[in-house]
């Protein structure tokens, strides 16, 4: 795989558009270019692949809805290429859509119709997490014999096996562990790991912790690190002290 590109202009990040509605590509180009993006586009899925393995963007606006090839397999091939970040376009705001997305790899959505506000704001909100994916010390964490954190790889060692977080999975774990012992509201999570303007995504922060839980933990019916607080938050096991519950 293909790893996702680097900008050659950190305040100028390049975003490909893929939509067969030309009047969508025309006013998504329109919006990102007055805030400083760089464009490109693409009109169906193939030619999206084309353009991801050409022009190496730093994100990806995706269509769900496009003839032949639909977002939901372009998606998945993007995947087998690249790790950029990919923001799906959808009409329809149903969950288990967003569940098959996120699932395939997506990293966001934005629902039909949207607000040049709402689009910048999620782009730029994808663009700084996964961005900014790494601490300042590299270094492996050791929280017990069963798992420890490689914050140099982004990656977990599970019971002596090296398993790949994706890029918000391992936010959304590394403010758990600078938390370690301490309930972290729902709200400051999805703050701190989607942005702002997530506050609000609930959905989104249950899913990825369900996510976590699988890659993690030992035995998913009594969860050994990520505990859920009812009503309030989520509380990662306090290691320093030895404590699991």
């Amino acid at each position: 795989m293909l790893p996702s590109s680097v900008s050659s202009s950190e305040n100028h990040p390049l975003v490909l558009i893929v939509d067969d509605e030309l009047r969508i590509i025309r006013f998504v180009r329109i919006n990102l270019e007055m805030e400083g993006f760089r464009v490109v586009e693409a009109h169906n899925g193939l030619e999206a692949i084309d353009q991801v393995r050409e022009t190496m963007p730093d994100l990806v606006l995706l269509d769900v809805m496009m003839p032949e090839m639909d977002g939901f397999e372009t998606l998945g091939m993007i995947r087998e290429l690249s790790s950029v970040p990919v923001v799906m376009l959808t009409v329809r705001n149903t969950e288990d859509d967003k569940v098959r997305g996120l699932d395939l790899g997506a990293d966001d959505y934005i629902t039909k119709p949207f607000s040049p506000r709402e689009l910048v704001s999620r782009v730029r909100a994808v663009l700084r997490r996964t961005q900014t994916l790494l601490p300042e010390e590299s270094t492996i964490l050791v929280i017990d014999d069963y798992l420890s954190v490689d914050f140099n790889t982004g990656e977990v060692i599970v019971d002596g096996k090296r398993v790949k977080l994706r890029p918000t999975e391992f936010r959304l774990l590394r403010h758990l562990i600078e938390n370690a012992g301490w309930t972290v509201p729902h709200s400051t999570l999805l703050s701190k790991v989607w942005g702002y303007e997530y506050q609000d995504a609930i959905s989104y922060l249950r899913l990825y912790i369900n996510y976590l839980r699988k890659k993690i933990e030992p035995d998913l019916s009594e969860p050994r690190y990520i505990f859920t607080e009812r009503g309030m938050g989520y509380r990662f096991v306090d290691f320093r002290r030895g404590a699991h519950d």
